[in-house]
């Protein structure tokens, strides 16, 4: 980078001559100026002027030529954060106690929320460049003051440099000179899948998914994810990651099952507890999902309100709780109503609930930080159970400002997703109304103040522009991928190896079935993605370890690429129905009579209960694929490579001499354990249940309490369990 004469000749106008034998500024080709003062902070500005102090340099933030304390990087978080809470008027703390209206960058791909413009023109028509902000963005930041914005997909690493810096530069111009605290959900997995790990696919490194992680047993893997993540975060511009899942996995059925490190309580809390500690502070990590969102009834899950009840037939909310690693900078509740938990019989979602948050986590566990909301709870119910719209699950009934005067009253501190400042304003004047003004700004200032701590702690105040090319060589980083890579070959389970099928040297010939490719849907159930007949394995990595042959008598042995059966969202048509986890049309016979929990406002009955009803999944080809493979091949053996995200059923294990098992790799690193250039070292995360009556008779509380299915060599698939 050049240096600018022009910034020192400004600097020589505002500091004495020697303030700048301490510090060094530059002009970085991104627009912004970079400031760096040795045993001092590292400052990152465009136009905001500067101030000296103690041969120190410091941004005059709020621009009127004073040092303010939140202005003093000498002093803790917790200190410059009560100084800025206490000047703020209420309209400014309803913005900070906002997080994640969501965008992506640019404005285009298909989780964009329509009519996302441009200067008023959509995107291709606005000539606008892929990291500019949206129309709908800079109103948010300028009219509704939110310093906190949740990224979703995006472009590259250097587009998102480039948009954080505008977003940045934008921030510094108005009032206070906040910047923005930019969040993200996981973003390191193979393959984005839900809204919930929209930035997922190849702009970071890749690795497994957490439950892939767990599969390793090792938390200096998670150690290392973390190391990896932190850089490129920090890289990118982001300040607080929505992670990690703590949720125990209580039951398999459950869509997020693979965002957790599993079911087993105390395997949870050390893989969750490393991560954590490991991000912050640098990155402030929000631990989810409080009291535990495992535990939806019939495996259901709350982003629906056919999911909105969490039930605990076992009594195992304790056993949630304990999972969590508390030192998290926030804590987010999950949307399900904890059903039947709160001694006094209210049954709102969980941010709405004194019992759980002010009593369970501020009391009983004595947490302090911030707690932050799920997306979408303030907004209303629009009546149909398969949108992802509001999940004011409870509190239906009540205006948004009630919902989040009930919040507030809870123990919350911030609202994610689509919440404005005019929202909390309502409230704002509802708690005066009840409590009085005094009352209204002090409770106000506490939520802030906390919030405001994690932005100083996270240095964003002096350093928040980014450089692009530090970003694109950060996330280029070949070691960080080959530690992605690693972990993905680590994480891969061997369970069976009939007569030591495995391993097969390189250069056997390998036959290969086509196999139905199922449709891909969306959390509400909804096809993206038509089926096809096709592979799922990358026959050109095959190609680098066996010659692939057509004939299957041609071949050495076979392999069999499959995925876990598609068992449907838990609804259709109307009715409740099974999540089925086998391949082979299930009907629920051993389900409840009558649901532990139901109602809702749009809902005539209270049973939610699916017994009798009868579910074929759509990939259940896959079935008999793997009988006529091992038909076809004799004594010559079949290795079945199973991608899954959850347990299964394996009804096809008798047919098959050899299955390797993963959570969200890429081919190759099934292929380097089945060739043997890699000792398969992965054991299961969680037990694979015996059946599906097994799946439905445990308690979806607790864990590990299923018979798990035994093979043909008498290993019995439970929690830990591997062929090394």
């Amino acid at each position: 980078m050049k240096k600018s004469l022009l910034t020192l000749c400004v600097l020589a106008f505002i500091l004495p001559l020697s303030a700048l034998v301490a510090c060094t500024a530059v002009e970085t080709k991104d627009g912004y100026r970079k400031l760096a003062q040795k045993g001092g902070a590292t400052l990152t500005y465009t136009d905001v002027p500067l101030l000296r102090e103690g041969g120190k340099v410091f941004k005059d933030l709020s621009r009127n030529g004073v040092l303010d304390p939140y202005e003093d990087w000498r002093l803790t978080p917790e200190e410059r954060a009560a100084d800025l809470a206490a000047k703020l008027p209420p309209e400014y703390l309803s913005g900070l106690m906002t997080i994640g209206h969501t965008v992506n960058v640019p404005g285009i791909s298909s989780m964009s929320v329509s009519g996302i413009t441009y200067n008023g023109k959509p995107y291709a028509e606005s000539g606008a460049e892929p990291s500019d902000i949206c129309d709908q963005l800079r109103d948010v930041i300028v009219n509704f003051d939110t310093r906190q914005i949740l990224l979703a997909h995006s472009d590259g690493p250097e587009t998102i440099a480039r948009w954080n810096n505008k977003v940045q530069m934008l921030c510094e111009s108005l009032p206070w000179g906040i910047p923005s605290l930019n969040c993200t959900d996981p973003r390191n997995e193979i393959k984005a899948t839900d809204e919930f790990n929209a930035g997922s696919g190849g702009v970071c490194s890749q690795w497994p998914t957490p439950l892939g992680l767990a599969a390793t047993f090792d938390t200096l893997v998670v150690r290392s994810f973390a190391q990896t993540v932190k850089r490129e975060y920090l890289a990118l511009g982001f300040g607080t990651a929505l992670s990690p899942q703590a949720d125990l996995a209580t039951d398999p059925r459950w869509r997020r099952v693979p965002g957790t490190f599993g079911e087993n309580p105390e395997l949870v809390r050390q893989m969750a507890s490393t991560y954590i500690h490991t991000l912050q502070p640098e990155v402030n990590c929000i631990v989810k999902h409080w009291p535990g969102g495992g535990a939806g009834e019939g495996g259901r899950d709350a982003h629906l309100s056919i999911g909105k009840y969490a039930v605990f037939p076992g009594g195992q909310l304790k056993t949630a709780m304990d999972a969590f690693c508390l030192d998290a900078a926030g804590v987010m509740p999950y949307y399900t109503v904890s059903y039947g938990q709160d001694p006094s019989g209210e049954n709102v979602g969980n941010s709405y609930s004194s019992y759980i948050i002010d009593t369970l986590l501020r009391t009983q566990y004595s947490y302090e930080g911030i707690v932050c909301t799920d997306w979408g709870i303030v907004a209303d119910y629009n009546g149909d159970p398969l949108t992802t719209g509001g999940k004011c699950y409870g509190v239906e009934a009540l205006t948004k400002g009630e919902r989040i005067l009930k919040a507030l009253e809870a123990g919350v501190d911030e609202f994610g997703g689509t919440v404005y400042a005019s929202w909390l304003m309502e409230a704002y004047r509802l708690w005066c109304d009840k409590y009085g003004v005094a009352s209204a700004r002090a409770r106000w200032e506490a939520s802030a103040r906390k919030i405001l701590v994690s932005f100083f702690r996270s240095g964003v105040f002096e350093n928040p522009y980014r450089d692009p090319a530090v970003a694109l060589d950060v996330l280029s980083d070949p070691e960080a991928q080959a530690l992605g890579e690693e972990a993905q070959r680590r994480s891969v389970v061997m369970l069976k190896n009939r007569g030591g099928a495995l391993p097969v040297q390189t250069g056997a010939k390998v036959y290969i079935p086509q196999r139905n490719i199922p449709g891909v849907y969306s959390m509400t159930g909804r096809r993206k993605k038509a089926p096809y007949v096709g592979y799922s394995v990358d026959t050109a990595e095959v190609a680098r370890h066996y010659t692939l042959v057509e004939d299957p008598s041609e071949a050495d042995f076979a392999l069999v690429a499959i995925t876990e059966p598609e068992g449907g969202i838990g609804y259709k048509d109307g009715q409740y129905m099974p999540i089925s986890l086998q391949y082979s049309a299930y009907t629920a016979t051993w389900a409840r009579a009558v649901s532990i929990a139901g109602g809702d406002p749009a809902e005539q009955s209270t049973n939610r209960s699916y017994r009798g009803r009868r579910i074929d999944v759509e990939n259940a080809s896959d079935l008999p694929l793997v009988k006529e493979t091992k038909a076809l091949m004799g004594e010559r053996p079949v290795v079945v490579l199973l991608q899954t995200t959850r347990p299964i059923v394996m009804e096809f294990e008798p047919w098959a001499d050899a299955i390797l098992v993963a959570f969200g790799v890429r081919s190759k690193a099934f292929l380097e354990v089945a060739s043997g250039t890699y000792r398969p070292s992965g054991r299961l995360p969680m037990q694979f249940p015996a059946s599906m009556d097994e799946v439905e008779m445990q308690r979806e509380d607790v864990p590990e309490d299923m018979t798990p299915w035994r093979d043909t060599e008498g290993n019995t698939y439970d929690f830990g369990f591997g062929l090394l």
